[in-house]
């Protein structure tokens, strides 16, 4: 099997609302596939429909080989699906946990408990496997998560932005936890993230959503190796006129990309560290006061703006406003 997942012209409409507008994508097997975008963009809806919990109004899917709307029942057999709220039980314990996870799959006896104690080894949670899954921390809760969905050895795991609202040291962690079960599982795993370094750490290749569209796909250092030179993000004082930045900024030779979100203009240069002088100086000569300056390489947040027209962090927020209104 080539590719382990394949959509294929999905559509999802929601009365009026398109969530997934022609999306397809293929996932070689035995990769580390990532999904990113902001919230919104519509990750979940394609994770929904790839996991037979949704059916598109229009195109094809197969995972595992397996058509998802002809054959639902055996897509579910293949796969192992780690959603966003925990699955968990809290009144139970981590081995309790595991163990029903297993029963439910058809394990019994000696089976069922060799492979929740591999699990719990391979977690490292042996130690914590009688305490309450209440009581565990969020990282060990969200590592009791993505075992359950290992416990009858899928050949496709979802990972649906497992790392949301843990902790740096939590998701670092979980992100230690996804390389090595991709080195060690021979597991074909897609990871839905808005976490722009968590794709750049894990996936392997990754398509970037926006508003239910692919706009760009390939592995990371792919993606940003197609941008030239540097980002400078100049952020403007309180009192600045961000009209009269901008105009500076395009006064200057060498600028292109040029954006602006909220009170920062991002640009893109060959050599930041030389073009730093020249802006604040533009800048200068046009009043503008300026708080800070950075230079970076470029970054997935460079690569979505360029296909995009608007940074990351606005379409987050662009998303929550109108969540907000609803």
């Amino acid at each position: 099997m080539t590719h382990a997942i394949e959509a294929m012209d999905l559509v999802k409409k929601y009365g009026q609302v398109t969530a997934l507008d022609g999306l397809s994508f293929t996932v070689p097997a035995g990769t580390v596939f990532g999904l990113l975008g902001p919230n919104g963009a519509g990750k979940s809806t394609t994770i929904r429909i790839l996991t037979t919990l949704s059916t598109p109004t229009s195109g094809t899917a197969t995972v595992a080989g397996i058509d998802v709307l002809g054959h639902p029942n055996e897509v579910r057999r293949a796969i192992g699906v780690v959603t966003q709220a925990s699955g968990t039980d809290p009144q139970a314990t981590g081995r309790e946990n595991l163990l029903l996870v297993a029963q439910i799959h058809g394990m019994r006896g000696r089976a069922a408990k060799s492979r929740v104690d591999e699990l719990l080894a391979l977690f490292g949670l042996t130690d914590a496997a009688n305490r309450l899954a209440k009581q565990y921390s969020g990282g060990m809760q969200r590592k009791l998560d993505v075992a359950m969905g290992l416990v009858h050895r899928p050949s496709v795991l979802f990972l649906d932005e497992p790392t949301t609202g843990l902790d740096p040291q939590a998701r670092s962690e979980m992100w230690a936890e996804i390389a090595r079960l991709a080195r060690h599982e021979r597991l074909t795993i897609l990871l839905t993230t808005h976490y722009l370094e968590e794709a750049d750490h894990l996936a392997d290749h990754l398509v970037i959503v926006d508003r239910g569209r692919l706009v760009a796909q390939g592995s990371p250092e792919e993606l940003k190796s197609e941008l030239r030179g540097d980002a400078v993000v100049i952020d403007l004082s309180p009192d600045a006129s961000v009209d009269a930045a901008r105009t500076a900024i395009e006064g200057m030779a060498g600028t292109r990309e040029i954006t602006v979100s909220g009170r920062s203009i991002r640009t893109r240069v060959d050599h930041g560290a030389s073009a730093v002088p020249a802006a604040l100086a533009a800048l200068e000569r046009s009043s503008v006061p300026v708080a800070a300056v950075t230079v970076a390489r470029p970054a997935l947040d460079d690569v979505y703006l360029r296909y995009t027209g608007r940074t990351f962090a606005s379409a987050d927020a662009a998303q929550e406003k109108v969540e907000a209104a609803r």
